[in-house]
């Protein structure tokens, strides 16, 4: 890693040690793993490979672990049998070892529920008769024709579905929840404009466009205990449309956003490609830190940390080289955000959170795409 000011170790050490606290858990450090799809888990249940691999970074030091994205109970929730779910007996005994495991080795973790909506195609695993759903049955391309809009049964089923894994979270040992509203996929498909066509009352404005999400994180908020954190992932950006925007002003961030906190989000998951760039015109505060501004809820920034380059070209074959965290520490010393989401530097070292706590920047390896073929 390039350290571009001397006293980085002192300063890393000092400002991502510091616990945080989410509703009722505190976590020990301001260092997650931020989620990352892996296709481990055959038959959806996470095996000892993956119990392990988890485990391993808590122990070295990351305070919240983020799973990677886990199905609800709905059959088109998903498009890989080698995805994990988080529903049947044997997939939540597997995850419950997972949580175990974590714990043992002093972190913190949260699944993170994922519907991925009109990304599916019609004939994938693990429900192959099962059809695409989204708001209006519009990719994020525009294209139509391959899905379903969602009936109020369809809205309902799956507001089910987030609830009922959001209370089998808390039963089996987790310590909270991540619902994924970002990047494309289901609830993020409701919150753009670009894939949410209808008229009724989960379309139109802002307001009307976050219902769905609304009405999810209230149902998974009923759920669980009081003190049970529920956060809420979003991103402006999706798969297959890196410029697309929920919101051009932060007035019309915060019309999205309000809803979401008032029916029960207690934190934030800013999703960006790179963490440092501005949200907004005439502010330096990036996606995270107005999040954190408009909803006075803890957020957590994430997007090429401690690397240079741009990460959806990992899936490509490509690596990446150390970059700084000064500007990172930085801006956690300012409170912009208060946790911080590591990737691919944590992908390729399970040891990158005990290396920056102690100020061995010497030792971190670069980003490597192989890293993507292993759960090491």
């Amino acid at each position: 890693m390039t350290v571009t000011s001397p006293d980085t170790a002192a300063r890393a050490a000092a400002i991502l040690s510091r616990p945080v606290t989410i509703n009722g858990l505190t976590v020990p450090n301001r260092i997650a793993m931020a989620p990352m799809t892996r296709m481990f888990s055959p038959g959806g249940v996470p095996g000892e490979d993956v119990v392990s691999y988890y485990s391993r970074r808590a122990a070295a030091g990351v305070g919240l672990i983020v799973t990677e994205g886990t199905y609800v109970g709905h059959e088109s929730a998903g498009l890989s049998d080698r995805v994990p779910r988080f529903h049947g007996e044997e997939q939540l005994a597997g995850w419950a070892k997972v949580a175990e495991a974590v714990h043992a080795a002093g972190g913190t973790i949260v699944p993170q529920l994922w519907h991925i909506g009109m990304v599916r195609e019609q004939g994938q695993a693990p429900y192959p008769e099962a059809p695409a759903v989204g708001p209006s049955g519009v990719r994020t391309d525009g294209t139509e024709g391959k899905g379903k809009a969602m009936t109020q049964a369809d809205i309902d089923d799956v507001v089910g579905a987030f609830a009922r894994a959001a209370a089998d979270a808390e039963r089996i040992g987790f310590d909270g929840v991540e619902l994924h509203g970002a990047h494309g996929y289901l609830i993020d498909q409701f919150l753009w404009s670009g894939t949410n066509r209808r008229t009724d009352a989960y379309g139109g404005d802002p307001v009307a466009r976050a219902r769905f999400a609304a009405e999810i994180v209230a149902a998974v908020r009923d759920a669980v205990s009081p003190e049970f954190p529920v956060v809420f992932r979003y991103s402006q950006w999706k798969q297959d449309a890196y410029d697309a925007r929920l919101a051009e002003t932060p007035q019309e961030l915060e019309a999205i956003l309000a809803p979401l906190a008032e029916a029960g989000v207690d934190a934030f998951h800013a999703s960006t490609r790179r963490y440092w760039l501005p949200e907004f015109d005439d502010s330096d505060l990036n996606l995270a830190g107005w999040t954190k501004k408009l909803t006075g809820r803890p957020a957590i920034t994430v997007g090429s940390v401690g690397l240079n380059g741009e990460f959806l070209k990992a899936f490509q074959g490509q690596g990446a080289e150390l970059g700084s965290i000064d500007n990172l520490l930085d801006r956690m010393e300012r409170d912009e955000f208060d946790l911080v989401a590591v990737g691919r530097a944590l992908l390729q070292d399970p040891e990158w959170a005990a290396k920056v706590l102690a100020g061995r920047f010497d030792e971190l390896t670069p980003y490597e795409a192989a890293s993507l073929q292993t759960l090491s």
